[in-house]
Formats: C-alpha cells, structure tokens, sequence
C-alpha cells in the first residue's frame, strides 16, 4: 500500500508541474498564436537562479520569489524587444525562441556548468507526513497544494475577472480590445511575462526532486507539448485536466 500511495503522490505532483509549465504556455498561444519553444529553457533558467539563491543561504521561498520575477522580466524583454518586432510571421517567431532556448541552454552551461546541482528540500518538508499508518512525502504535497492553488486562480482570473474577459476577447479580436481602451501591446507583455513566470516557478518546485541540470527543459517540454495539444491550444482548464491524467 505504502509504495502506491507514493507513487500516486509522484504522479500528481508531476501533473501540477505539468499543469503550470502548459498553463503559462496555453496562456501565451491563446493571446498570442505563438508556440513558445523557450518555455522549457525558462523552467530550467528559473531553477538555475533558484539553485544561486540557495546558494547565497536564502530559503526555496525566497529563491521561488527571485525566480519568477527573474524569469518574467526576462520574458517580458524577450516579448517586447524580439517577439513583437515579429509580428505577422508566425514562423519567424517559432525560430526565434527555439534559438533562444539554445543560447539559454548555453548560457546556463557557461555560467553554471555541465554538473547537476542538488538543491535541499526544506527542513519542514523533509519529515514525512504520517496519516493511518502510511508515510506520506510532505514536499509532494506541497507541490501538490501549490499547483491547486495556481490552478484555481488562474481560472478564476481567466473566467471570472475583467482582465480575463479581455485576455479572452483578445484571442479572437485585437482591434475590438483595443476599441474599449485596453492597452493592447502592455496586456500582451504582461500576458507573456506571467505565462513565463509560472514556468519559472515550476522550475524552482522541481529543483528539489529533479536536481537542477542543462537537461530538465529539454527533456520536459516534449512531455508539455503533449499536454497543450491533447487539453487543447488555448485552454486552461484543459491544461490542468491533461497534466493530471499525463
């Protein structure tokens, strides 16, 4: 018994992973149209700046913190400075980030090195959890808990707010948008800068099961793909289904 309640715990911890890193990707598609192929050198670049805050004596909270604000200035650089100037040329923009994802790959071996950083779970996590007479792993269900709440709020702020029906309305027609005054191009940074952030948060939750390597985006955004393309380009809620059944 004890062995499957672990395994189900990795597995749904591994499907909020997969839920945040396709959310923030069908996120950015829906608004967008742009199949972002840096997605997963951005989950990885988030745990690189998590691991040197770790580093530095910080706490995983902190180092999460850091992360996604990082990650997503830096997605909202790349959106304004690369991808807009692109605009129109689908084609164009889908090189554009898969050499990105190279040179961020690069970048991280340049930096970091080729050798797998460990990073610690928390001391609050390291203990079991013990309910009738099982052991369940504490950080897995944090990680669990995190993606529920992610999960929760992202639909929420996507199906239940303004901003949402904007972003919504986006999608199908710019121009209308922008006719009730919404500043188009900054919701479409933002947009991408928040898409990207998540990916950077996930990167920092999977540092301490994975350890962090050149590897882990690459190896992870095939498996993400497959989760956008069955849930749907586009939606959320089929995100966070497909992540959990994948």
């Amino acid at each position: 018994m004890q062995i499957w309640v672990i395994q189900t715990l990795n597995s749904l911890s591994l499907g909020g992973l997969l839920f945040m890193l396709s959310s923030g990707f069908a996120l950015i598609f829906g608004l967008m149209r742009i199949a972002n192929l840096t997605h997963g050198a951005l989950f990885m670049l988030g745990a690189y700046v998590a691991a040197t805050v770790v580093r530095a004596g910080h706490g995983l909270a902190l180092a999460a913190l850091v992360a996604a604000v990082v990650i997503a200035i830096v997605g909202g650089l790349v959106e304004r400075l690369i991808l807009r100037r692109l605009t129109g040329n689908p084609q164009g923009q889908v090189l554009a980030t898969l050499g990105l994802s190279f040179v961020a790959a690069d970048f991280c071996l340049m930096v970091w090195g080729g050798d797998p950083i460990p990073i610690n779970t928390p001391a609050m996590f390291r203990t079991p959890l013990q309910l009738l007479g099982l052991s369940f792993p504490t950080y897995r269900l944090f990680v669990l808990a995190v993606s529920i709440v992610s999960a929760a709020a992202l639909y929420l702020l996507i199906e239940r707010t303004r901003l949402g029906a904007y972003l919504r309305a986006g999608t199908e027609n710019a121009r209308l948008v922008q006719a009730f005054g919404v500043n188009v191009p900054l919701m479409v940074t933002l947009t991408y800068a928040f898409g990207v952030g998540l990916a950077g948060l996930a990167g920092v939750l999977a540092a301490p099961v994975y350890q962090v390597s050149a590897l882990m985006g690459s190896n992870i955004i095939i498996v993400v793909f497959a989760v956008v393309v069955i849930g749907g380009m586009g939606s959320i809620l089929g995100s966070i289904l497909t992540g959990v059944m994948l």
